[in-house]
């Protein structure tokens, strides 16, 4: 298992614009956010943040606070990233509707997505990478417990024009459908999944990922083809360690030939290089055919 940093660089879409005394400043298109950012131990490099929408953090760290937002911004704007469009927005969680951090497992998706392929993607959400593997000509299968969040990653298709891809979009507990495609003998040439910290699925199924992540993991593996290439495995649940992430992986994709990758993602703030910082974000594992692992 190797360690890495996947620091995702500004785009013509998005961009860390300046971070510091925990909050961040981005651009998504043509819009100014600030959003708290815990880990942002530093000092601003700007004195003034100029922003269409602000979100101040309630107590609850995991989602309370609120938006303050100018009246000039619209309820949501088209942007493009990883090659596919999308609608951005403020949402209640703080978020705007994507996460731009995971545009490197985007790219490795996109690296081997094609016709005659299988993609799951689980916790889809607003399924960014699942329209990157309809755009490849893969089959995907975009499951998610939030009617809601299938609704807008359905809308995200249309605005890409990816309305007639083999997609199937299913709102359901990821638990009970792989444990489903397991018995039907189902496989996947490619897996993604990012599941919360905590949630509900649409029964009221509950899900604890210290509690429920090895089993839903070791699922996964079982649907890796034998002609598998990629599981990814991400979680904003900062308290875990990248290292324990990589050691379930690397426990459940054993028997197959390839490499782990465990670490950090980051977003690389706006500037000169060799000044930029990096915004630590969330943690992955990945599990990648290819070279015996030594």
């Amino acid at each position: 298992m190797t360690l890495e940093t996947l620091a995702t660089p500004p785009s013509a879409d998005f961009a860390l614009l300046d971070s510091g005394d925990g909050r961040k400043w981005e651009r998504c298109g043509p819009y100014r956010f600030i959003r708290p950012e815990p880990q942002a131990l530093w000092r601003p490099r700007h004195a003034d943040w100029p922003a269409d929408g602000s979100f101040t953090g309630g107590a609850d760290e995991e989602g309370g606070g609120r938006w303050t937002l100018a009246s000039s911004l619209p309820p949501r704007w088209p942007i493009e990233q990883a090659g596919v469009r999308l609608w951005a927005s403020p949402t209640p969680f703080r978020h705007l509707a994507f996460f731009p951090d995971m545009a490197p497992h985007w790219a490795a998706l996109a690296a081997i997505a094609g016709p005659g392929q299988r993609v799951l993607n689980l916790f889809g959400y607003t399924g960014v990478a699942t329209l990157v593997a309809a755009r490849a000509g893969a089959e995907v299968v975009h499951v998610d417990a939030s009617r809601k969040a299938v609704t807008a990653a359905r809308a995200n298709a249309g605005l890409s024009g990816l309305e007639g891809a083999p997609i199937r979009w299913i709102v359901e507990d990821a638990r009970a459908f792989v444990a489903r495609e397991v018995r039907r003998g189902r496989r996947y040439q490619a897996i993604l999944l990012d599941p919360p910290k905590y949630g509900r699925g649409p029964d009221g199924e509950v899900w604890e990922l210290a509690r429920d992540l090895p089993a839903l993991v070791h699922g996964c593996a079982a649907l890796l083809a034998g002609d598998a290439r990629l599981l990814v495995l991400t979680t904003y649940a900062v308290r875990l360690s990248a290292l324990a992430l990589g050691a379930l992986v690397a426990e459940a994709t054993g028997g197959r030939a390839g490499l782990v990758q465990a670490g950090e993602m980051a977003l690389l703030e706006e500037g000169p290089p060799e000044s930029a910082r990096v915004l630590p974000t969330a943690i992955f594992a990945r599990w990648q055919a290819g070279a015996p692992r030594a």
